[in-house]
């Protein structure tokens, strides 16, 4: 694999919507980085499982841990945009929310 192949994997998916904004509370994205950490220290503790052959249950065991705290970070994040994001939105009368928030869930349901 090219080095430019591997940079396209490691960049995050971002739209040309990403000049929006969210307003999350700083409490909000203290524990949103805080729970990132973790799974980013899961994440390093898998590899290191694989590197010590460690037995295959174990290692599922763990990616199923990173997982669901994975799918906790995307529910927090949903609710904030649900209540702030898309009802602000809607109130401006902006309904175009409404199918972009469809995407988002079937995205999150694709798991």
């Amino acid at each position: 694999m090219d080095n430019t192949t591997k940079e396209t994997m490691i960049k995050p998916v971002v739209s040309n919507a990403s000049c929006r904004k969210s307003n999350h509370p700083e409490s909000v994205k203290t524990d949103l980085v805080h729970r990132l950490n973790r799974i980013e220290g899961q994440v390093r503790g898998i590899k290191g499982m694989v590197d010590k052959d460690v037995y295959c249950d174990d290692i599922i065991t763990q990616l199923s841990a990173t997982q669901s705290a994975l799918n906790s970070v995307a529910k927090v994040l949903l609710q904030g945009h649900l209540k702030g994001c898309v009802v602000d939105r809607l109130a401006e009368g902006d309904e175009e929310i409404l199918d972009e928030l469809l995407v988002t869930i079937q995205k999150l349901m694709k798991k």
